[in-house]
């Protein structure tokens, strides 16, 4: 299926449903119950977490201790193969990253919430504990973790990276096997680098690059998944080091879209263009396009795919907190919902949060 092809696709099925559910940016209401994640939903920060003695906390009324639960992304492995954060609503717990990784054990307490086409990355039976101090967190797996194949060796780093450095308290990954320090995997023998974080990347796309050298890493966001469940993906592509310009770069492949053999799927048709370069300033960045981003020329509507893929992509930029859209030198923007986007738009605490 061609780049063109694809986005006509997802731009009308997306379009029909969020049309239809009348859902916006950040607008959707908490559920009840815990639901497999069927879409995307960006939704408000985790309250109250703390760290205490080197473990996290949460501010718990003792009368609601049974019930409250914590919003936690899971980077569980789906169908096509892509590491994916979802966000679950965990048991509140006073150690929120340990319990984040037990819930990435295979048949563990992750099975009742699992999504639909979802896997746990961490073999069966595995036992880990979670030691945070300054800044590091030092993740220690049992023997029974050394059992998984060797083609989700990164996918299983990946995973225990993102998920772990989702913590304010948490800026590095040490992993630990029986207590040992781990210097490389144990299956397929990928070296680890002294205190892991999100540099070392996630979902990588090499497909249009021949020579990875005289390149830097760059992770943006596409969609994934199938009609009535998708969700966003991060995929980390490699640039050219001597571009400077990280912002127009990453703009660059949105528009580009992933690799013509992924199943992924771009916000962004191919006729997209900044027409002047990035502003930058006190964490924002001002972004003009023409009007071929705008959904509809006449309501000056962006949609949601686009505005979301742009924000969770240059706020994963250093220093970046928050970004504007201009069309044509102009603001005035409204999302999908009709509502005028006045001020410039953060990131959200936690990403694939619950239906469309």
């Amino acid at each position: 299926m061609s780049h063109v092809t694809k986005i006509s696709v997802i731009t009308t099925v997306l379009a029909s449903s969020l049309f239809l559910g009348g859902c916006g940016l950040f607008g959707e209401k908490e559920k009840a119950n815990i639901d497999p994640p069927e879409g995307v939903t960006l939704v408000d920060d985790e309250a109250g977490l703390k760290e205490v003695d080197g473990k996290e906390a949460t501010k718990t009324d003792s009368k609601e201790e049974a019930t409250k639960t914590i919003k936690t992304e899971l980077y569980l492995i789906d169908k096509s193969g892509f590491v994916v954060p979802q966000t679950l609503e965990l048991p509140s717990n006073t150690a929120v990253a340990q319990q984040a990784l037990e819930y990435l054990v295979a048949n563990g307490p992750v099975s009742e919430v699992l999504p639909n086409g979802f896997r746990a990355v961490i073999p069966a039976d595995t036992h880990v504990s979670v030691d945070i101090k300054e800044g590091v967190a030092t993740a220690d797996f049992s023997k029974e973790f050394a059992t998984y194949q060797k083609e989700d060796e990164l996918k299983i780093l990946q995973a225990i990276t993102y998920t772990l450095t989702q913590f304010d308290t948490v800026d590095k990954v040490v992993l630990k096997l029986n207590g040992t320090e781990m210097k490389e995997m144990p299956v397929n023998k990928t070296p680890i680098s002294d205190g892991l974080n999100r540099s070392v990347g996630i979902n990588f796309d090499l497909s249009n690059v021949t020579d990875v050298s005289n390149t830097m890493p760059l992770t943006v966001y596409y969609i994934g998944g199938e009609d009535g469940s998708y969700y966003y993906v991060p995929v980390t592509k490699r640039v050219k080091e001597s571009n400077t310009d990280t912002i127009t770069a990453a703009v660059n492949e949105l528009v580009k879209g992933p690799g013509l053999a992924s199943s992924l799927l771009s916000g962004f048709t191919d006729d997209v263009a900044l027409i002047a370069e990035p502003k930058t300033e006190d964490g924002k960045v001002t972004l003009d396009f023409n009007e071929n981003i705008l959904g509809s020329f006449k309501e000056r509507k962006i949609s949601k795919e686009a505005l979301d893929a742009l924000v969770l992509s240059l706020t994963e930029q250093k220093d970046i907190e928050s970004v504007e859209v201009l069309v044509q030198g102009k603001g005035g923007l409204v999302d999908e919902a009709g509502k005028a986007l006045t001020e410039p738009v953060s990131r959200p605490a936690k990403v694939n949060t619950g239906s469309f």
